[in-house]
């Protein structure tokens, strides 16, 4: 059997549903003592270091599903390994698959940096008894653990351990400064952060994890790029590194830190940030006959319609909506929260009147800060003006949030962009609720 081997050689079974891998994945999920599964364990001890990745990395993918011995017993195998990257893919495996008396016990009798390192790495918060290790890559995260669960009093002290060995920690650990940033962020020390940063970045030997914790800081805190963009361009300006490019690079997604400090970009050379742009329609406007026609074509159940504020807009324009009209618009209005109800919510009150107005707001207020569909609830509100001013403590709300929204996106600088974009739309928001506008209609028909 040589296809196992010839997939991971030519990179095609660590290619996201390539047959290859379709295949490789199916024969070990149907056997893990069968003859795929075997030679792929063997593979692990290729005499390339390209193929021993590979095939590491195939084995925690597939550990991941159901514990697999096998799989952590190869690994550790691999813990002399003359490749570091092996080591590293090694402990990994055994310290997130393996069982966590071998993880101690590796630990304990291994010298290997690399390896030890991502052993405690795995250990969460059970490496906080190990403050006291030689290794200064454990030290360090031992004392991430403990400050995690520290009280007040204890914080300096930490920080102060954390500092002294933050240095040497990270020839050994990756990404030291996002990992103290998110101790620090899970204590809420928002300002503990900022002096940080800056010790950070005052010793050249530090101001690489320095940089790495402003950038952790820039995606956790919304201040934090307003704060921490002069000290990023001081030291950038100084020497540059791919740390601070990359924390510059982050800090300049602020919208906030750009209005206030972007002057003091004009001599770094940062590729600026990518900013999406808003698309304009130039569809074709609809008048009543085509929005009726349209609308005439459709279900009266029908919960989804774009361009709905263009079609019942032309529509509430002309005169009242028809029975069979008004029935489709209260179905995209209220079956279910989505784009379609932050459209029409608005276009409900047009054709209801002020009695609705407790309602649609009740109905679009919940869902300002749900990073998926908040825009345009708040364009929404924005387009129903100083009708909407009872949802001004939820927009406000938004807008004075400290941190950053929950975001589930591919990176961490596209969740800072999603959360700045629905900053700038909440204060757009604010304003439009606030600008004077003219006194409602004695109909009770709102303006568009």
């Amino acid at each position: 059997m040589t296809w196992p081997d010839e997939a991971v050689a030519d990179g095609s079974a660590m290619t996201p549903a390539h047959p290859s891998r379709i295949a490789l994945f199916e024969a070990v999920r149907a056997d893990r003592t069968g003859p795929v599964a075997t030679r792929l364990l063997g593979l692990a001890h290729a005499d390339s270091p390209v193929v021993r990745r590979a095939a590491l990395d195939l084995l925690q993918s597939l550990s991941h599903e159901q514990p697999w011995p096998e799989a952590v017993d190869a690994a550790v195998a691999r813990f002399d390994d003359p490749d570091e990257e092996v080591r590293r893919r090694a402990a990994w495996l055994v310290g997130h698959r393996g069982r966590p008396d071998l993880v101690l016990s590796s630990l304990g009798e291994l010298a290997d940096p690399v390896v030890r390192t991502v052993l405690a790495g795995a250990l969460g918060p059970t490496a906080a008894h190990l403050t006291g290790d030689g290794l200064a890559s454990v030290r360090f995260l031992a004392h991430v653990e403990t400050l995690r669960a520290a009280p007040p009093a204890r914080w300096q002290s930490l920080d102060d351990a954390l500092l002294d060995d933050a240095r040497e920690a990270a020839h050994h650990l990756e990404d030291t400064g996002r990992i103290w940033g998110e101790a620090l962020y899970g204590l809420g020390r928002e300002h503990d952060t900022y002096t940080l940063v800056a010790r950070l970045l005052d010793d050249p030997g530090t101001r690489d994890i320095g940089a790495d914790l402003a950038r952790e800081a820039c995606h956790d805190w919304r201040i934090a790029p307003v704060r921490l963009l002069p000290l990023l361009v001081r030291r950038h300006s100084q020497k540059a590194t791919p740390a601070l490019g990359r924390a510059l690079t982050t800090a300049m997604i602020s919208e906030a830190a750009m209005r206030i400090h972007g002057a003091l970009l004009a001599a770094v050379p940062v590729t600026p940030t990518t900013r999406a742009r808003r698309v304009t329609s130039t569809a074709t406007a609809y008048d009543s006959a085509s929005a009726a026609a349209l609308l005439a074509a459709r279900p009266v159940g029908i919960t989804r319609l774009a361009r709905a504020p263009d079609i019942f807009g032309a529509l509430l324009d002309a005169g009242p909506l028809t029975f069979r009209q008004a029935a489709q618009l209260y179905n995209l209005t209220f079956s279910r929260p989505g784009r379609s109800q932050a459209d029409c919510a608005p276009l409900w009150l047009r054709h209801a009147g002020p009695r609705a107005l407790s309602r649609v707001l009740a109905l679009m207020t919940p869902h300002l800060a749900d990073y998926a569909v908040g825009e345009h609830y708040l364009a929404g509100l924005a387009r129903m003006g100083g009708h909407a001013r009872l949802a001004l403590p939820a927009v406000t709300a938004l807008i004075d949030r400290r941190t950053r929204i929950p975001v589930n996106d591919s990176t961490r600088d596209a969740e800072m962009r999603i959360d700045e974009s629905l900053l700038a739309s909440a204060l757009s928001t604010r304003r439009a609720i606030l600008a004077p506008t003219d006194p409602p209609s004695p109909a009770g028909l709102f303006p568009a």
